[in-house]
């Protein structure tokens, strides 16, 4: 599979641009969505610049780098140390490293990264089927 990296970038913009409105207009939404989307766009945002990164690759292949980092940064959460707080305590560094292990951001992150899988899948389908 070949990705175009020009739509993964548009797509990945648009992500993050849908994330950040989670969050900042989360009141607006009802309390499931805005409790689970951001993290849910978060992993398919990782998922969208794994394929952005590494475009010649199969979609599993993806998926399975898309979750190794997620998780690792969600593993990540367990350390406080005074350096990796500080880079959390930033706007960035909290939004990219997060700040507590929750098991509730690993299903997000699965749920994120299942629908990019079944985005491409999708996509990948109906371009070999001549659709």
């Amino acid at each position: 599979m070949k990705r175009n990296r020009l739509v993964y970038l548009v797509l990945i913009i648009l992500v993050i641009i849908l994330g950040l409105a989670s969050r900042k207009l989360g009141y607006m939404l009802p309390e499931f969505i805005s409790k689970y989307s951001g993290d849910t766009l978060w992993a398919l945002m990782v998922f969208l610049i794994m394929g952005f990164i590494f475009k010649d690759k199969g979609i599993l292949s993806i998926a399975c780098y898309a979750i190794i980092f997620s998780v690792s940064i969600e593993i990540s959460q367990l350390y406080h140390g005074e350096f990796i707080d500080s880079i959390r305590g930033t706007r960035i560094g909290g939004l990219v490293l997060g700040y507590g292990f929750l098991w509730s951001d690993i299903t997000c992150y699965i749920t994120g990264i299942v629908i990019g899988v079944c985005g491409e899948y999708y996509i990948y389908k109906n371009k070999t089927a001549g659709i």
